[in-house]
């Protein structure tokens, strides 16, 4: 027998490892309570150079205290970390990679942060690994980027470490569980330490280290859209996907992405929706975040299910008083879950409808843009048409082009943009941004939010393409050129040729669809204010201080 052969191994470092550091912190703890105090002593004692570490910051629910904290340890004992994250929404976790005690980072969205990555990335001072979709990240954790140390936020904990995380659970669950089930330390930051909670959301054996923080974490109300801002063209647009879309393919679960856009569409179905008399066929099941715009809708009766990634801030006694439409627990409040909303809206809904920044004459579209790493949260992982879907509905079936019985059917997955963005800056573009990006950042391929070839529908203020219905590929770039407007990619559109997809239906102006355009105005939404929603509510939805305008 060799002599490596002979030499013992152990199987137990990870979990070693971790008994080390926990000794190092126990003397400052009582039970699983780490003294507020010593939180920056307990992170320089449980992390160590080069680690791999989770910091909680999705799009919505910030464990902030954790991160406030991580950038105040001693960069000379703390380096070189990997970070991961699925959004990098606030200063201090770009403040890291400044310091040197973060090197390179892995991520999803970087909204809020989104021209200071760009920045830190041209500078050096940042690495990339992967800009992810949500589920891709989250199944990372338990393959190769398996983490040493997790940082989350929950609204409270009990004495003996217990956790309820509330209606903002979100991305939790798998985080804790990547850790605490490979030897892993979850450490935790709660707005409250109590006897008793309202329900166990996450167990004890679960979690290593729980401090109360000094406020309660952050929360950003990313889903609420005040419906004064819903102009006239998105009018026109949500009327256009409402009956070229929706009432067309019989879209009766979906996925609405954030904007005005699908806000108005959301406003438009007990009015316009309700004079086609679509109720009932069109828009019943949902997995989004409990959009304030969806109000006048479930309360005229048009939705039957919410799954929700996040709640919303002023929403929660709004969905405590209708639990036949969300997923509450006994105590009343929501159950979200980022990750089974996010395989709801990838397997289980007929339709995803989203917008970008770019998209180029193959309908390929980014939100990575010169100058801004926005990111793409979870816009891929719903925006594309998944092979493994197996169960049929009449929308699915509906896109289904080739009579072959072995032929499978097809999602819809829907993006609307204006030809123009603001500042007359075309959206249509030859050429994405992204590409000379990637190239620069060194990415081994174009950072593309969706691909073309993904995309059945593109929806304008001229138009619908029903790019699915396209024979090849010169066909789908002069359908997506007949709705482009005036940019540079719809300049290359011929009258002869728009009118010939035309009358196959493959390219359908508003009066090919019976939209009358002087129809779409204001006076169309099911509510014009926030004080709308509100009185919508019965009083219940509760707005935002930043929301509050009358």
């Amino acid at each position: 027998m060799s002599e490596q052969q002979q030499r013992p191994t152990s199987w137990t470092t990870r979990r070693d490892e971790k008994a080390r550091r926990m000794q190092v912190v126990k003397p400052w703890m009582n039970g699983p309570v780490l003294a507020q105090g010593k939180i920056v002593e307990a992170l320089e004692s449980v992390i160590a150079a080069n680690d791999r570490i989770v910091m909680e910051g999705d799009n919505q629910k910030q464990a902030d205290f954790l991160s406030r904290s991580l950038v105040q340890v001693d960069a000379k004992k703390v380096h070189n970390l990997h970070l991961i994250i699925s959004s990098i929404s606030r200063p201090e976790h770009l403040t890291l990679f400044e310091l040197g005690i973060a090197k390179k980072v892995d991520f999803a969205f970087a909204g809020p942060q989104s021209l200071r990555v760009a920045q830190l990335l041209e500078d050096g001072i940042l690495e990339i690994g992967a800009i992810h979709t949500y589920v891709e990240l989250y199944a990372r954790l338990l393959v190769d980027l398996i983490p040493n140390v997790v940082l989350v936020c929950a609204e409270q904990a009990d004495h003996e470490g217990n956790l309820f995380t509330g209606p903002n659970t979100e991305d939790t669950p798998v985080i804790v569980e990547a850790a605490a089930f490979h030897d892993a330390i979850v450490v935790v930051q709660v707005n409250k330490i109590v006897d008793k909670l309202p329900r166990v959301d996450i167990p004890a054996s679960w979690v290593d280290i729980v401090v109360e923080a000094d406020k309660p974490f952050a929360v950003e109300p990313l889903f609420t859209r005040d419906p004064r801002h819903i102009n006239d063209l998105q009018i026109l647009t949500g009327m256009m996907v409402i009956r070229g879309v929706y009432e067309r393919h019989q879209v009766q679960s979906l996925n609405h992405g954030i904007g005005f856009d699908t806000a108005a569409i959301e406003l438009l179905l007990p009015t316009y929706g309700e004079s086609l008399g679509l109720r009932g066929k069109i828009c019943k099941h949902f997995a989004l975040n409990p959009h304030p715009t969806l109000i006048p809708a479930i309360e005229s009766g048009w939705v039957q299910s919410i799954h929700s990634f996040g709640s919303e801030v002023g929403m929660d006694d709004y969905i405590r008083a209708r639990p036949d439409v969300f997923f509450t627990g006994r105590d009343g409040s929501l159950r979200s879950n980022r990750v089974l909303c996010q395989l709801a809206g990838q397997y289980a809904v007929d339709a995803f409808i989203g917008a970008t920044l770019q998209m180029d004459g193959d309908a390929n579209s980014s939100t990575v843009v010169t100058g801004r790493l926005a990111g793409f949260g979870g816009a891929p992982n719903m925006g594309h048409d998944p092979h493994g879907r197996r169960h049929s509905t009449p929308a699915w079936l509906d896109l289904k082009t080739d009579p072959s019985p072995l032929a499978r059917g097809r999602k819809l997955v829907v993006q609307t943009l204006e030809t123009f963005s603001k500042g007359g800056v075309p959206a249509f573009v030859e050429t994405l941004d992204a590409v000379e990006v990637g190239k620069k950042a060194g990415m081994p391929i174009t950072p593309i939010m969706i691909y073309g070839d993904d995309v059945s529908h593109v929806v304008t203020e001229e138009g619908i393409a029903y790019l699915y219905k396209t024979a090849g590929i010169e066909e789908r770039r002069r359908a997506l050129a007949a709705v482009a407007g005036i940019s540079p990619v719809g300049l290359k559109a011929k009258p002869a040729e728009t009118a010939e997809l035309r009358r196959k239906g493959i390219v359908a102006y508003p009066e090919d669809i019976g939209v009358q355009r002087l129809q779409a105005n204001r006076s169309l939404l099911a509510a014009r204010s926030m004080e709308d929603l509100v009185a919508w509510s019965d009083g219940l939805y509760q707005p935002p201080a930043k929301f509050r305008n009358w």
